[in-house]
């Protein structure tokens, strides 16, 4: 009801043309899709969605697990690390994008340090060349602890007697989880992967809080023009036909990590 109905929808959606008549629509075949392809905007959208994967999600699959390993160790207030870190994955999205927008100000925190240290103010959400690794930045921030605690859970069945085999035969704690854990933790590895990326590719909620897609379109990912060309414009049909590619690469790329 919520999600096939919807989905059928939008791919018969994605073959008229709503610009003439909103009620009575003309079947164009695959004139949405051409001229998705030769549009340039569309191009820099892609381009913007792939560099916000490749800056995320390496950093969302290695560094919760170097966390994950480290507060599966014997250490004390274990519960309040736990706590701490898994905090901003129960905050909502939305007050963390503001709560980041007030620290990329100007006049922000950020800046303010950086002119302590005789640096330049930045432009974190101003400048075409950096806006977009501000945003993600919100991203990596909102989403360590959530999947921290997905490797924790891992590492709860994972091998103690090879781990303990390992330090008998003299390996030092990076090499122990280098030969061990990680091998063992390689299907929760990949599942983190292909989640993190499904997500990264889904951003939206941190671009239209913080950036609208700007400045000059260099925040303005996929799921975001889908928005801005069905909500913004009342383009239904090139709208659909974005969704429906962009379906089609997520299925792609989630029937790569399953097969490889």
């Amino acid at each position: 009801l919520f999600f096939f109905i919807p989905f059928i929808e939008t791919v018969v959606l994605s073959f008229r043309d709503y610009s003439t008549n909103l009620y009575a629509p003309d079947f164009v075949g695959l004139d949405n899709y051409v001229a998705l392809l030769k549009s340039k905007e569309f191009y820099l959208v892609i381009w913007n969605t792939f560099l916000y994967v490749v800056g995320a999600v390496p950093i969302l699959a290695t560094v919760p697990l170097v966390l994950a390993i480290l507060i599966n160790q014997k250490i004390r207030c274990l519960n309040l690390y736990k706590i701490l870190i898994y905090l901003p994955v129960i905050i909502s999205i939305v007050v963390v994008a503001i709560a980041f927008k007030w620290l990329y100000a100007t006049q922000g925190i950020l800046n303010y340090f950086a002119e302590l240290f005789k640096i330049a103010p930045i432009d974190w959400l101003t400048s075409p060349d950096v806006a977009i690794w501000s945003v993600i930045i919100v991203t990596i921030y909102k989403g360590i602890g959530y999947y921290m605690m997905i490797y924790l859970s891992a590492l709860i069945g994972a091998p103690k007697d090879l781990l303990e085999a390992a330090e008998v035969d003299g390996a030092g704690l990076i090499q122990k989880h280098l030969n061990v854990t990680i091998p063992y933790l390689m299907p929760t590895i990949a599942l983190v992967v292909t989640v993190s990326t499904i997500s990264a590719l889904k951003v939206f909620a941190e671009i239209y809080v913080m950036t609208r897609g700007g400045p000059l379109d260099s925040t303005k990912t996929i799921v975001y023009y889908i928005y801005e060309r069905a909500f913004e414009n009342l383009d239904l049909s090139m709208a659909s036909a974005a969704s429906v590619v962009l379906l089609i690469i997520v299925m792609v790329f989630s029937a790569l990590n399953i097969l490889v």
